[in-house]
């Protein structure tokens, strides 16, 4: 701290940032369907290049890592809002062919005010309870037939009521979702793409995710998709120690109470915190 304060950087940091190990995760995990496990082994193993990977025999990709490959070049890039607002136009047309009173959300930093991201995040369900598997693969249907889905992974709903409230924090929630990259037309969107210098094509492909869960449960999926991760943290540490909550994407529950605090916006859960 005190070499920050000093400097205005730290040589520790700097030795991290530069160090082989470090840039070559770093790399890996950048392509789509690559996560830390994966890079780590493809390190070990030698590779530090992406055609290093591409060229290695004993190596079998994944159909998300290929379509990570595939479209690299669009998904790494930055996506504006305008991107994500035309996106958002196309889904929301699905999601209401499907079910005509469906709710649907942009969520992630584009929600927070941000003016570009690394992909576009949104919530949809349905007042029907158990519909929301179904809207999920319907849409994709649709999506298909439309000639815009370059992938697609449906993941059904593994939320289970009975292990709620969970007192470890996972990463991804239990909701059907799907994993997705759109073909996105340049005359769909305001002001045109978000382009790369020198391409000419007439489209992109953006980097998509579909959250789907029950309606009792979306204001708290809608709060955690939300974000910042930090803020996130923050608040499940805020609950956790000042309020003897437990707060994660699924629900708020009372350890004092020993009971399940219901909300259908985030201000309900705010307001059950004395936020």
């Amino acid at each position: 701290m005190e070499e920050i304060l000093g400097c205005g950087h730290s040589s520790e940091v700097d030795n991290i940032l530069s160090d082989e190990r470090y840039q070559t995760l770093k790399l890996f995990t950048s392509v789509f369907g690559v996560g830390p496990k994966t890079a780590e082994k493809w390190y070990r193993g030698g590779l530090r290049s992406f055609s290093g990977v591409l060229a290695e025999p004993g190596i079998h990709l994944n159909r998300m890592q290929q379509s990570g490959f595939l479209h690299y070049g669009d998904i790494s890039r930055a996506v504006s809002k305008a991107e994500a607002q035309a996106l958002g136009s196309i889904i929301d047309e699905a999601v209401h062919a499907v079910t005509p009173d469906a709710v649907l959300v942009l969520t992630g930093g584009f929600r927070r005010g941000k003016e570009f991201g690394h992909d576009v995040d949104f919530i949809v369900t349905t007042p029907q309870r158990g519909w929301e598997e179904n809207l999920l693969t319907n849409v994709l249907s649709r999506l298909k037939k439309q000639g815009i889905l370059l992938f697609s992974e449906y993941q059904a709903s593994t939320l289970d009521i009975s292990k709620l409230p969970s007192y470890r924090f996972e990463a991804m929630d239990h909701f059907a979702k799907c994993f997705l990259i759109l073909r996105l037309e340049g005359s769909q969107v305001e002001g045109g793409l978000q382009g790369a210098e020198g391409d000419n094509r007439s489209w992109r492909a953006v980097r998509v995710d579909l959250v789907s869960p029950p309606l009792d449960h979306y204001a708290f999926a809608l709060l955690g998709w939300t974000g910042s991760r930090q803020f996130g943290r923050d608040l499940r540490r805020f609950a956790r120690l000042e309020r003897r909550m437990l707060l994660d994407n699924h629900a708020l529950y009372d350890k004092t109470k020993k009971e399940f605090l219901t909300a259908t916006s985030e201000k309900d859960i705010f307001d059950h915190l004395g936020l």
